[in-house]
């Protein structure tokens, strides 16, 4: 259910983009934030911070490719949020000697130190890559191509999700309780 609420606006943003066109797209994508960002809050009576920054991020670089009439803010809003997010985690890391994937997921996963601190250093790497392909796609390609990358590149985020599972499980024993590194 969660995947398929994180998934709805992209999707519904491909299918306007293929009938109407990129601003057409662009107000479903915003309008379709918006409702995640309420679903999400209905089913968590809270939403965490990467929610609200994509929300404001959609609706910011949204309303500048509407009002302005110019695609290029909508197709690098991903670029801006996945950059913004790597900086974030790699601050955290190196300044304030904070892990913030620890201090989100401490409670429901136990995991050794090590093991969270190659995780966070894997978060930073995909929020660059992610970044960059998403940066190469907008720059480089029709806006038809970036809109197919927009569509086809979750294969890039589900196979993250499902290497990230594969490591850390091995870390973690039938009990609940982590193993050893």
């Amino acid at each position: 259910m969660r995947l398929l609420i994180d998934f709805f606006p992209i999707a519904l943003f491909v299918l306007a983009y293929k009938m109407q066109g990129i601003y057409a797209a662009t107000g479903v994508l915003m309008a379709a934030t918006v409702v995640q960002t309420g679903l999400i809050y209905a089913m968590d009576r809270k939403l965490q911070t990467i929610h609200k920054v994509t929300l404001a991020l959609v609706l910011v670089f949204g309303s500048l490719t509407l009002f302005l009439q110019d695609e290029r803010f909508i197709k690098w809003k991903p670029t801006v949020l996945y950059a913004s997010m790597a900086l974030v985690l790699a601050i955290a890391i190196l300044v304030w000697k904070k892990n913030f994937l620890q201090a989100l997921l401490g409670s429901q996963l136990s995991l050794p130190d090590l093991v969270w601190n190659r995780l966070a250093a894997a978060w930073i790497a995909y929020f660059l890559f992610m970044a960059g392909i998403n940066a190469w796609f907008a720059a480089f390609h029709t806006t038809d191509e970036w809109v197919d990358f927009k569509l086809w590149g979750y294969i890039f985020p589900v196979a993250f999700i499902i290497a990230q599972g594969l490591y850390i499980a091995r870390f973690i024993k039938d009990d609940g309780e982590a193993g050893k590194p």
